[in-house]
């Protein structure tokens, strides 16, 4: 049963999935595959593809990807090499609005569909990349 909104929120936490249902789904492979595709959506893409330094392709992915693994799957390895997150501090230099965080949004959700990932999974993913997303924002907008 997934989680409902008519749901009471001690109920819909019984219920919903968490990283243990995305690890078990996915796994380690599913979250580097997924953000590669994602990465090969964000070399092309006009509004997302220039805030990433050309250079530093790869580097960038396997960021995302051992973030992922260190926020989902409890892998280490992100912590041992760059530290505490700081996901807020670490984009500071790029301009963040809604329209960043939306197309982010659609390129994550465009690679999570190419790699298939549904159900529970698919909705704790969009439901975590929606609040990390928005937090990421950093630009007013009126």
């Amino acid at each position: 049963m997934g989680h409902s909104a008519e749901w009471p929120i001690f109920f819909r936490n019984i219920f919903m999935a968490d990283e243990s249902t995305v690890v078990a789904e996915l796994g380690k492979d599913g979250l580097a595959a997924m953000v590669a595709a994602f990465y090969q959506r964000v070399r092309t893409d006009d509004l997302m593809g220039p805030m990433y330094p050309d250079d530093d392709w790869e580097g960038s992915e396997e960021r995302l990807r051992e973030f992922l693994w260190f926020r989902i799957a409890q892998d280490p390895t992100y912590l041992l090499k760059r530290g505490h997150p700081r996901l807020r501090m670490r984009h500071m230099p790029f301009q963040i609005g809604i329209a960043e965080r939306d197309r982010w949004l659609e390129l994550m959700g465009a690679a999570m569909d190419e790699v298939g990932v549904q159900g529970e999974s698919r909705q704790w993913l969009d439901d975590f990349f929606a609040q990390i997303a928005d937090f990421m924002r950093n630009r007013e907008e009126g």
